[in-house]
């Protein structure tokens, strides 16, 4: 049976059913989405959130976009439907999963006829990407524990898991297969602020595995690599670009460079579909900003000046050459070039 982690997603009885992560670990509360304007909410609000998951998600509201548009105008539905494609690939600006899952809708929009309910053929194609992410996050899984010595003790930052994914887990999917082949012997997790994804989510997807996991604050991790051995940072990511530059959770540029100056490997582990190939580096990725109150508050508790001003970017971008090595689900690339990427994705 699947874990509550990798149920984060689901479509069942005609609609989408989200785990809500913001609630999460003391609460388990989930959230129905019957219009695509529910799953727009749900992806800016943080009801759902990590690339992959958020890419499946709004593979499913096309599904329901689909429905209305359908209703409304039987004969026009295609032209309807655009508008809603066009707010889905706007909810969050960074994570390219999202628009590579609408490209792959659009796709099969424009090949369905418009002379009958597309909803079918719709959540077919949503369920297919759901689908392939998993498959892809179960082979990368394995691909990045071969990399992984016996004994190891590693570090990850926000959370790459099931809930992230609507699967196994990128980040945490290596850690996951490399725990079961008794390769590790210990799991740090960065608390990462400010909605300290690593404390509420990553230890609690780890515990439900019964893989034993010790959180730290963000600022520990240099002195962790100084006192600790660690054998690798494992990280997810939000989006690559073609040259291997990394955008993920703020805070990942710098542990890049930590363990650079700690001679500790840098792991990177994404499925193709966050490559985006359409970009030359790091500098042309959009990086969100979000709400002050992200950093000023903790649910709806001040403990910030009022007059103090506040920047809140929500990703950084590592450069290639921090990177060790570039997991995904058709291989390994060691030391990631423009070259060596564009050879995986022909692959």
């Amino acid at each position: 049976m699947a874990s509550l982690a990798e149920r984060a997603v689901v479509w069942q009885d005609d609609k989408l059913i989200l785990l809500d992560q913001r609630k999460l670990p003391h609460q388990i509360q989930f959230i129905e989405c019957t219009s695509v304007q529910q799953v727009i909410a749900a992806i800016r609000h943080m009801v759902v959130r990590g690339a992959p998951a958020i890419g499946v998600t709004a593979a499913y509201g096309v599904v329901l976009a689909a429905r209305t548009c359908f209703t409304r105008a039987p004969d026009g539905w295609k032209a309807c439907i655009q508008a809603h494609l066009q707010a889905l690939r706007h909810a969050r600006p960074t994570a390219v999963n999202l628009s590579w899952a609408i490209s792959r809708m659009r796709e099969v929009i424009t090949t369905t006829n418009e002379n009958g309910d597309p909803e079918a053929v719709l959540l077919s194609a949503a369920r297919a990407i759901h689908r392939t992410e998993v498959r892809a996050n179960k082979a990368l899984g394995e691909h990045g524990a071969e990399l992984i010595s016996n004994n190891s003790i590693v570090l990850t930052h926000c959370n790459a898991g099931a809930l992230a994914t609507a699967g196994h887990g990128t980040a945490l999917g290596v850690i996951r297969s490399a725990y079961r082949q008794n390769k590790i012997t210990g799991v740090y997790a960065n608390e990462t602020r400010p909605w300290f994804q690593g404390s509420r989510l990553t230890a609690w997807e780890l515990l439900q595995d019964n893989v034993p996991v010790t959180l730290i604050c963000d600022s520990a991790a240099a002195s962790l690599m100084r006192r600790q051995k660690l054998a690798w940072v494992i990280v997810g990511a939000d989006r690559i670009a073609s040259n291997g530059d990394v955008a993920n959770k703020i805070g990942t540029y710098s542990l890049a460079v930590m363990a650079h100056q700690h001679n500790v490997n840098f792991m990177v582990a994404a499925a193709t579909s966050s490559i985006d190939m359409e970009i030359e580096n790091g500098d042309e990725i959009e990086i969100e900003e979000r709400p002050h109150n992200e950093i000023t508050h903790y649910q709806q508790h001040s403990f910030a000046p009022e007059d103090a001003r506040v920047w809140n970017p929500v990703f950084d971008v590592t450069p290639a050459p921090l990177v060790t090595a570039l997991v995904t689900e058709k291989g390994v690339i060691g030391k990631p070039t423009r070259s060596r990427i564009k050879a995986l994705m022909r692959s």
